[in-house]
């Protein structure tokens, strides 16, 4: 895994001309649009799920709602997801998680979004369910089913075990290098 994270290090190290000429060489309109990130990944026959998480991550990235992500949203995001500060990543996060977008999470949005991970990566650690009821019960302290992005964040960054469990799951490190190498993925079994 350190391997993996030095080689991003070195990624993000390099020049915007170099990071620049992959981007374009994965998208040469200087676009990418959702069916064009479904190619690179090479998510092809994914369940309803999957492909809805594929969809939420590809809109949280278009950050001005264009329906493309262009090479800024690109490297924001990237940077973002590898070398942000906490507090950005919990409102990433959070936008993620709120699909319906009415500034709350619950425990049926959580559970579709870690299931269509789990259904992507094929980490099947822990049922969906279980991780749900376990971030519940240690940040939804008034017990109403739903976290606002405050109650969320500041849950998170209170249970150390709910942090790293989030940056486990939400870990997008391989996608990225996926999209920096401008490979398709590989199918794991």
């Amino acid at each position: 895994m350190g391997s993996q994270h030095s080689t991003l290090d070195d990624i993000l190290a390099e020049d915007m001309h170099h990071w620049y000429n992959k981007f374009m060489r994965e998208s040469p309109s200087g676009l990418i649009t959702l069916f064009e990130l479904k190619g690179i990944l090479d998510l092809k026959g994914i369940n309803e799920d999957a492909n809805s998480y594929v969809e939420q991550v590809f809109f949280t990235f278009d950050m001005d709602g264009d329906g493309y992500i262009d090479f800024v949203e690109y490297i924001a995001a990237v940077s973002l997801l590898l070398k942000g500060e906490i507090n950005q990543k919990l409102k990433w996060y959070f936008k993620l998680f709120d699909q319906d977008g009415n500034g709350k999470i619950d425990k049926d949005e959580l559970e579709t979004i870690f299931t269509a991970i789990q259904d992507i990566t094929r980490n099947r650690s822990k049922e969906p369910d279980q991780i749900v009821a376990l971030i519940f019960e240690k940040i939804d302290v008034k017990g109403e089913g739903e976290m606002t992005l405050e109650e969320f964040i500041d849950g998170a960054k209170e249970h150390p075990d709910i942090m790293d469990m989030l940056k486990n799951l939400m870990d997008l490190t391989p996608v990225l290098e996926i999209i920096v190498a401008g490979r398709p993925m590989a199918v794991k079994d």
